[in-house]
Order: structure tokens, then sequence, then C-alpha cells
């Protein structure tokens, strides 16, 4: 069974976490559920809540958005329920109302939808559904939560009798409006409305010739307010009739009270169900910010968090737009202890408090900001030891509280406990303190616990490499600028370069020399060769990234050459179609020019239908059936095929024409010699050599050896000279 202190939960900040899954919720009861959400005490509480959280969080990007849950708290009217004789007001059942059909609605949708969200569909299985309450609700109440005319008999009769009153009384009011103000005695504003009465605007002077009621009278006096005579008997007929129709509603709302009475526990089991069903919600919305997932749950005691961040600085760094640096991290049953050693403002205690954090997250069915490769074990207890918890209250030191603390370790640590402690050991002498911090470090190890420890004591960090299963850390440092990198490296121990960072900001080197001897030179020789060993690290760790990035663009430039020849395959196999579908027509085209010209010279229709249905049927035998829409998809393709080589083929025929115009530019260009006869010549764009024979005005006769040919001088070009 899963117990966490209230401490662990403040070490790790948890409240932050809360804080901002309340301000998600969108009821009251959620955002105060949401405060009060603490880790499950069974695995398989933890797991349910996580798998709900994760259903929900999928139905963001599905087209099965779960309903609205929203509601307002009935919490006064199911006190007021469980008190004999009272009775709700019409505000309290609109309330009500809504809350049952919202769950219902909810319930009715999860049903549908149980192969989507089959574990929030579990969360229901207990949860009726009560239709009574809607139902005997709708009887009183009109959709404007006003009570009907029909609620009651009674309440129908009343109204009725009330319209015909009022009917009376608007007549009554307007023949005694019309009568005065004919004789003068009303005010231009005529009439007014005073004490929900319309009254008569009478001038003051003819107050007494007006018979009514005086209801009261203007600012300065001029007008007096009557109620005309012949109208008063009907308002007191009215009044006696609301006073009776309220009465009617008080009975209607005592009736419906009672029949609400009966699903008290009903209601609390759908405020409840609607309040889980918030926080659910604003746990999915808070996973959504942090890109939080469910990783794998495993009974294997192991935990690995695979570039996990810390939700609380990942969301504050957003907001002011700066990186935030993930950490993977591993625990297993041969590395379960892991020693954190290095400079300060590397990030050691941030790196301790993401393990703890987002653990106790997922216990408490919170997703966390990791890969989808990572997986953890559910520990028992997280013992947290972070800050220097001095308590002016009970008068204690930082010191004295961290002995405190480690005795309430040793009574509760053991195989399924997460030890978290932050610069272990200090607060005392450190050759003591540090002695007294690695036989509490060697007391976890032997109860085979799980925990991360950071440290500058060097004897931590020895026990921490002789030990069999557990192992030294160290944050990252540029060995150049000293300035951290923010990741975590696991395997050796961290040098926390005291004296290169004191050089760095500027400590007189003198001082630091006189410093150095005052320390034993195998410490100083033990830093200084971590410090080494940290430094060749880190050139191997920036020689295997330049590695794998000449890697990955080796593989990239691979998988570009690969598909520029599947391209290049593919564009040959579309040409030699084409080709071959050319040829096939110059075929056709030859067979049906001979079967014409047999045609023309024996002008016999029956050899010729004979001998043209042949040809078809060679065709049509080599052709394969093919559906409407592949015979398209052949067409399209073949189209633009050609449409690619006729492009091809007008861009060979440009360059060919523009070369064929250079080259003539530049024979144009070169320096004519005079031809006479003999002169061995060829034509400008031939490849024959011939003699000129005869030389007639501009043509120039040229004997090739077989034949001869008259040709104009200027398309002629110098081979030799005769001799």
């Amino acid at each position: 069974m899963t117990s966490i202190n209230k401490k662990t939960l403040e070490d790790l900040e948890f409240d932050s976490v809360l804080e901002t899954v309340s301000e998600l919720c969108v009821t009251e009861s959620g955002k105060q559920a949401a405060l009060e959400i603490t880790p499950f005490r069974s695995a398989q509480e933890t797991i349910k809540s996580l798998k709900q959280t994760s259903e929900y969080v999928s139905s963001f990007t599905n087209n099965n958005i779960i309903p609205n849950h929203y509601f307002d708290s009935i919490s006064y009217e199911l006190k007021f329920l469980g008190i004999e004789d009272s009775f709700l007001e019409v505000s309290s059942f609109k309330k009500i109302f809504s809350l049952t059909d919202t769950t219902i609605n909810l319930l009715i949708f999860l049903k549908k939808f149980e192969e989507y969200y089959p574990f929030l569909y579990e969360e229901i299985q207990e949860v009726i559904v009560e239709k009574t309450i809607l139902k005997s609700i709708e009887n009183v109440l009109d959709k404007y939560g006003e009570i009907k005319d029909n609620a009651s008999i009674d309440l129908l009769n009343i109204r009725k009798n009330i319209n015909i009153v009022r009917g009376k009384i608007n007549q009554s009011f307007g023949q005694a409006l019309t009568q005065y103000n004919s004789s003068g005695y009303l005010d231009d504003i005529r009439e007014t409305v005073v004490e929900n009465r319309r009254v008569l605007a009478v001038v003051a002077m003819h107050r007494r010739k007006v018979k009514g009621n005086v209801l009261g009278q203007s600012k300065t006096g001029s007008i007096v307010y009557i109620e005309p005579e012949a109208t008063m008997r009907f308002s007191r007929e009215l009044n006696n009739l609301e006073y009776e129709e309220r009465e009617e509603i008080v009975r209607i709302l005592k009736a419906l009270t009672n029949t609400i009475r009966p699903f008290r526990d009903v209601l609390i089991e759908y405020q409840h169900f609607l309040t889980y069903i918030d926080v659910t919600a604003a746990k999915a919305k808070y996973a959504n910010k942090i890109n939080g997932l469910l990783p794998e749950i495993t009974k294997e005691k192991t935990l690995y968090f695979r570039e996990a961040y810390h939700p609380i600085l990942y969301l504050s760094n957003k907001s002011k737009r700066k990186t935030t640096y993930p950490q993977t991290i591993s625990l297993e049953e041969d590395s379960r202890i892991i020693v954190i050693s290095g400079p300060n403002a590397g990030g050691k205690s941030i790196t301790l408090k993401t393990v703890g954090l987002l653990q106790l997250m997922l216990q408490s069915g919170l997703l966390i900001p990791v890969h989808e490769r990572s997986k953890t074990f559910l520990f028992d207890r997280i013992l947290t030891d972070i800050g220097d918890n001095q308590s002016v209250e009970n008068h204690l030191s930082t010191y004295s509280y961290r002995l405190k603390n480690m005795n309430y370790f040793l009574k509760k640590c053991n195989d399924k406990t997460l030890f978290l402690i932050d610069e272990f050991g200090t607060g005392s002498d450190p050759e003591l303190g540090g002695a007294l911090a690695e036989v509490f470090l060697e007391e976890f190890y032997e109860r085979n616990a799980y925990g991360i420890i950071t440290t500058h004591y060097t004897n931590l960090k020895i026990l921490a490499d002789e030990l069999p299963s557990a192992t030294n850390a160290n944050m990252l440092f540029d060995e150049k600028s000293l300035e951290p990198m923010y990741k975590l490296n696991v395997g050796q121990a961290g040098s926390s370069f005291t004296f290169e960072v004191a050089q760095k900001n500027g400590i007189p080197f003198s001082l630091i020399n006189r410093a150095k001897k005052k320390v034993e030179s195998d410490k100083v020789r033990f830093d200084k060769t971590i410090a080494n060993l940290q430094k060749e690290r880190h050139k191997m760790e920036r020689t295997s990234n330049n590695l794998k990035e000449e890697e990955t663009r080796a593989r990239q430039e691979s998988k570009r050459l690969e598909e520029t020849n599947a391209r290049i395959q593919d564009k040959l196999e579309r040409y030699q179609e084409l080709f071959d579908a050319n040829q096939r027509l110059l075929y056709l085209g030859q067979k049906l020019d001979d079967l014409s010209e047999k045609y023309f010279n024996n002008k016999s229709k029956k050899t010729l239908f004979s001998e043209l249905l042949k040809v078809v049927e060679i065709e049509n035998s080599k052709r394969k059936k093919v559906t409407i829409k592949e015979k398209k998809e052949k067409e399209k393709v073949q189209k633009e095929v050609i449409k690619e080589v006729e492009q091809k083929v007008e861009i060979i025929r440009q360059e060919k024409k523009e070369e064929k115009e250079k080259k003539k530019q530049q024979d144009q260009n070169k320096p004519k010699f005079p031809l006479k006869i003999g002169d061995r010549v060829r034509m400008i764009d031939g490849k024959a050599v011939g003699t000129i024979d005869v030389i007639e005005k501009n043509k120039a006769t040229v004997n090739y050896g077989i034949f001869t040919s008259k040709v104009d001088l200027e398309q002629l070009e110098m081979v030799e000279r005769k001799k």
C-alpha cells in the first residue's frame, strides 16, 4: 500500500502542479477537489486513474468528443433536502435539473462509446440513470425555469382568474383615464406605475375632483398619483389572487421537494461523478500543456525516464520563451542508486526533483512529460530530503533536522522505496558528516532501496563506485567556459571544479594556489583527475555527436539517391511503354497502308475486310480486359508521359537550334578564303569532301568522284587549298 507523507509533497512542490490543474477545472467543486489530489494508495487505483486521463486526452483529437460536464454546485440544496419539511426554490430545481441532465447525457455517451473509453465507462458502472428527477421537475418548470400554469389545477384556475382581473383593471383604468383626461385633470404624462399599480398622474389642483386612492406625489408636489376608484376593487381582488398564487406555488414546490428528496443520495452521486470528470478533464488539459503521456507501468523494479522534463520549470520557461533541457535517467536492479556530483548550478537538484515530481504525479493519476518509451514501477514510498529545512519552531539546525529526517528514512526505507536526498551529508564537519552519510548510504543500499542523491563529498563518490548496484553520475560542463550543459552523464563522478570556478570568477591566482596547498595533495589530484576525465568525456561526447550527425547525413544522402534512382527507373519504364505503344501504332499504320495498296490494286472488298478483321483479331488477342477506372488511370499516366516527353523533346530541339545558330554565327565570323578551281571543299553542314571543277558567278561545280553537284559558294567551306 502506497504511503507518501506531506513533507515529500512539499519538497517536490506538488502543490504548484495541483494549483495549475485546479485552474483548468470548470466547476468550483472540481477546483477544490483538484487541490486535494494525493497519491493513490493502491496500484489498481493509480493505473485506472492514469488510463482514464489518457482516454480523456485522446478525446481531444478524435471525433467522439466527451460532452460538456459543467454544473453549478448543489451542496446547499443537498443540505436542505436532508431537512424534513424544508422546500427548495425554483432556482435550486433549475440547478438540480441541469446537473441531472448533464450527468445522464454523459452516462449515455460513455455507454455508447464504451469501446473508445473503457476505463471512463468503468467509472459509471454504479451510477444510476434516474430520469424520474428530470420528469418531476419538467412537470412543474418550463424550459425557462418558470412554474408552469398547469403545474396544478388550482394554479391553473388562479392564473386564469388573475388574467381576467387584470383585464378588468386595464379596462376600468382605461375608462377613468379617458374620462379625466378629457376633463383636463391629468398632467402631460397622464399615467405612471406606483407600487406595481397603474395610477393617474393628476395635476395637484384637481386632486379632489378625481375619486380614488392617493398613492403618492411627485418631488415638486405638482402631480398627485391616484389609483382610480373603479380599479381599486379589482386591485384588491388581484392582490388576493396573487397571494393565493404564491401559496399554491409554495405548496407545489414543497410537493416537488418531497418528490426529489428520496433521490438525495443519487444527486450526491451525480455531483461526485461530475466533479470527478471535471478533475479528470483538468488532468487531461494539463497533460496537453506539458506534453504529458502515460509511460509503461511495469511490475519490475525499474525506473526509466527518457527525455524527462520538470513540468513546473517547463511551463515557466515556456512562458518566458526559454529552453528547458530534458534529462534521461534510469534506476534498475544493477544500478538502483545514483550519486550525482559536480559544480553547483549545473542541474543536479532539478534532475533529482524532476524524477521525484514525475513519479509523484504518476502515482497521483497525472500524465508526465517523458518519451513514450519510458517506463516505471509504482513505489510504496517516496522519501525526500531537499533544502536546508531549518526549524525555528522546534529549535532545530539544518543538520539536526537532516539527522531527524535520516532517522525517519531508516524506519521506512525498504526495497519498494524511492529516496531522494539533495546535498547529502552537508550541514556538519565534512569529514565527520561525510562518514555518517556514507554509513546511511550503505544502509539504504543493504535494504535494496532505490534512490538518487546529490553530493560534493569524495567519500560518497568512491563508495558509489565500489558498490556493485550503485553508480556515479555528473552534470556535464563545458571544459573551456565552465558553463553548465544541463545534461546528466551516468557512469562517472563529477568534479566540483572548485578552483577552476574560483579562477573564472576572478579570484587571484596566488590565493587559489595557497588554498591548494592547504588541501591534501591526494585529494587535489583526485579532483583534478575527475575534472580531466570529465573534459575527456565532453570531447568524446562532442565527437560522438559529430559522428552521429555525419551518419545521419550519409543516411539521408543514401535515401535521396535511392529515391532518385527509383524515379529514374520509373521514368525509363514509362518511356519504354510509350516507345512500345508508338512502335505498335507504326506497325498498324504500315499494315493498314499495305492493305490499302492491295485494295487499290485488286479492288476486292472481301479480301480487304478479311485482312482487316484478321489484324483486329490479332491485336485484340494481345489486349487485356481492364476496368474503366484502370483505363482512365492508364490514359492519364500516358498523357503525363507524353507531355513530359514533348517538353523534353522541345528542350532538346531548342538546344539544338541554339547550337546550330551558334555554330552558324561562328562560321560567319570565321575568315573566308576565296575559293578557286581545284580547291578541296565541303558543304558547311555536310561531311562529304569534293573538288571544285568549275566556278560560274556565285556557284561552283563540286566533283565528289561518283557525282557532281552545283552549290552556292557561301555554302562551301575550305578543306584544303589546291597545291
